[in-house]
């Protein structure tokens, strides 16, 4: 595939001018964020956004209608959160959020800030287009399936699989190994997909692509092949940490957290994790304040119920945010869950046409102003797609 236009992905320093104004996109590589850099981002999003904090497909963070570019960035520096400006649209790397708390082989946070930390102090790797996606799964399973660029999964205490353009190389390395090799696919892409603005932003864009970088590497894949999930639990609700504390999972509501109740999140005064489902995970709490951050954070829209009809939904941004968007998707699709129009169990098998109000559908869903379907989640899911004539329900 060749790129007739450039890769626009945003960042803090280059915004994108969405229908309802500026937009930025902060990284937060391993989706971690301390109490601190909660309140400077929910005092970004008042005094200079639309009070509102979006959480994205990678867990990272957007805010609309920016007022200041230069001061945002300013606000950003001071909390840590800009601490490259030649790297910072290169940042995206996801880690399982529950990553040495709960479960899973290895604690891959360390590598996601070693990982960061490399991807920074080479300056070819700037050159990287803001798409290309790290992810780094600690076993369960759960980040490899959003078909990463470049990523390992932990298959044992100290081994990982190497994962190129989303699937199993056969190349194992050692955690002490990890970040080296990734690094250096990441600059085997960087030879492979061209130069100049029609280059590939994705590895699985270019034909062989995944073998061509894995040659590169000088590593002979050895033993049986990961066959990587299409779906996994979401971590909602109350969660037993291995060292006896608690973690709490909160959906967000179509990934819109108010920044009234980011500053609420930030008073906890926890490590947060920003989750690439949209959600939340607030660390390390004794189970009696865990008790009160639930009874406090639920009334106010956080969603602690692994059963809610939000944690099955999805929606690009719609009207007012976006000019190709032919409705205000999120509206549509607000007035559903309200009703009890999105419901539990497999999606259908048809696929029809029906106005907004009679949108019924059940099973995860994505709901979209047009054909391009943007923020779609990967695995399997019913497109709910905005036509002139009303919303095309689609199963797939």
């Amino acid at each position: 595939m060749t790129r007739s236009t450039p890769d626009s992905c945003p960042g803090v320093l280059r915004l994108h001018q969405a229908a309802d104004g500026p937009l930025a996109r902060i990284r937060v590589p391993g989706g971690r964020l301390e109490p601190e850099q909660v309140q400077a981002l929910a005092d970004a999003a008042v005094e200079l956004g639309n009070g509102h904090l979006e959480l994205t497909s990678r867990g990272n963070i957007q805010l609309r209608q920016v007022r200041d570019a230069a001061a945002l960035a300013d606000l950003l520096d001071a909390a840590g959160l800009l601490p490259s400006r030649t790297h910072e649209r290169v940042r995206n790397i996801v880690a399982s959020p529950l990553s040495g708390r709960v479960g899973g082989w290895a604690d891959v946070h360390g590598l996601a800030v070693g990982l960061d930390a490399g991807l920074r102090a080479d300056p070819r790797l700037a050159d990287l287009p803001g798409r290309v996606l790290f992810t780094l799964d600690d076993g369960r399973g759960d980040v490899s399936t959003l078909r990463g660029d470049i990523g390992v999964q932990a298959v044992g205490a100290d081994e990982f699989a190497l994962l190129l353009a989303g699937a199993d190389t056969g190349v194992r390395v050692t955690a002490s190994e990890a970040i080296d090799v990734m690094l250096d696919a990441a600059r085997g892409f960087l030879d492979l997909r061209g130069t100049g603005d029609d280059g590939q932003w994705r590895l699985h864009e270019i034909p062989g692509g995944a073998e061509r970088v894995t040659e590169t590497l000088d590593r002979s894949p050895a033993g049986d092949r990961l066959e990587l999930g299409a779906t996994h639990t979401l971590p909602i609700g109350w969660l037993d940490q291995d060292n006896g504390l608690v973690s709490l999972g909160a959906g967000v509501p179509l990934g819109t957290l108010p920044a009234r109740t980011a500053e609420f999140v930030a008073a906890v005064e926890r490590p947060v994790y920003v989750t690439p489902w949209r959600s939340l995970v607030i660390t390390d709490l004794d189970e009696g304040p865990a008790e009160t951050v639930v009874r406090v954070l639920a009334p106010m829209g956080l969603i602690f119920d692994a059963q809610s009809p939000w944690l099955q939904v999805s929606a690009c941004a719609g009207r007012p945010g976006c000019a190709k968007s032919l409705t205000d998707v999120r509206a549509d699709l607000t007035a559903a869950v309200d009703s009890d129009r999105v419901l539990p169990g497999e999606p259908g098998t048809a696929e029809m046409l029906v106005p907004a109000e009679d949108v019924t559908v059940a099973g995860r869903q994505h709901w979209s102003g047009c054909e391009r379907r943007c923020g779609r989640p990967t695995g399997p899911v019913t497109d709910v797609v905005a036509t002139p004539d009303g919303y095309r329900v689609d199963p797939s």
